[in-house]
């Protein structure tokens, strides 16, 4: 008998455990009202710079070779634009690192909507004028516009995006 009371009391300490453990836990449907679900909209604006990314390798590795694609080059400069399209639908307000998103957007994205706004432009202007030079076949002028579409990138994060590397 005294085992079989030995065995009962271990099961309830254990029960107890874990439904002190699962008191502890809030489920889903009863979240802090402080807490901020993520818009998908974060997804979307990361998956599409990702991509951008991606594209901009493609045309790198391409000039790195004695004969680029050029084609590949221009189809890739093309993708880009059209993401650069989407840019600005992408940033809906308070969605930045300081509105405590897993974000690198900075709120300066939106206190200088003007600025922000002409370097998403300049991404698409550059990138149009990437694909169109890429018809020429001249590498040395291909490799010239993908330095200025990179400068566009490059400046846009200057201003926009958290520099996680300093």
């Amino acid at each position: 008998m005294v085992r079989t009371l030995a065995t009962r009391l271990a099961v309830v300490a254990t029960l107890a455990g874990a439904l002190a453990a699962c008191a502890s836990e809030t489920p889903a449907d009863e979240a802090p009202a402080d807490a901020i679900a993520e818009p998908a909209v974060l997804k979307e604006r990361q998956d599409n710079f990702e991509s951008i990314g991606d594209a901009f390798k493609a045309v790198r590795g391409e000039l790195e070779k004695d004969t680029p694609d050029f084609g590949l080059i221009a189809a890739s400069a093309n993708d880009i634009n059209a993401r650069a399209g989407n840019i600005e639908r992408h940033f809906v307000e308070r969605t930045s690192i300081d509105d405590g998103f897993d974000t690198e957007a900075l709120a300066t994205v939106w206190e200088k909507p003007v600025e922000f706004k002409a370097a998403a432009q300049k991404l698409l202007d550059e990138s149009a004028d990437l694909a169109a030079v890429a018809a020429s076949g001249d590498k040395a002028a291909v490799g010239a516009q993908a330095m200025a579409m990179g400068g566009a990138c490059k400046d846009c994060h200057d201003q926009f995006r958290l520099d996680d590397e300093k």
